[in-house]
């Protein structure tokens, strides 16, 4: 079973910045999309940034421009870099990894990590 470990949360001011890291441990699986969800309280799971196994990444409308994704050379480890964050950023961000990036809510589909709480106060 594919094993993920987030790190890097915590508590921020509006205007700050955190990266997350995340580290992909356990027998090989093959998947081809790697990415962060987060869920914020009262609200749904939602994709905030994922790359592809081509390299191309994708974002949530809400945070282009703010969040970078990125991976190491040998996808042992993804990152997110958050900046400019503001109390809608404050959710538990999970590291998931699939075979194909739609299936990245999908729990039957997909691997997630226990996830790392992200705190923005105003």
């Amino acid at each position: 079973q594919v094993q993920l470990a987030e790190s890097g949360g915590g508590s921020v001011q509006a205007g700050g910045s955190l990266r997350l890291s995340c580290e992909r441990s356990g027998p090989y699986v093959l998947t081809y999309c790697m990415g962060w969800v987060r869920q914020a309280p009262g609200k749904e799971r939602e994709v905030v940034a994922h790359i592809d196994s081509d390299g191309s990444v994708r974002y949530l409308d809400s945070v282009k421009g703010r969040f970078t994704i990125s991976q190491d050379n040998t996808k042992k480890f993804l990152y997110l870099e958050m900046s400019a964050l503001n109390s809608e950023d404050t959710a538990k961000y999970y590291c998931v990894t699939a075979g194909d990036c739609g299936w990245l809510l999908l729990p039957l589909h997909s691997y997630s990590g226990q996830g790392t709480q992200v705190i923005v106060s105003s």
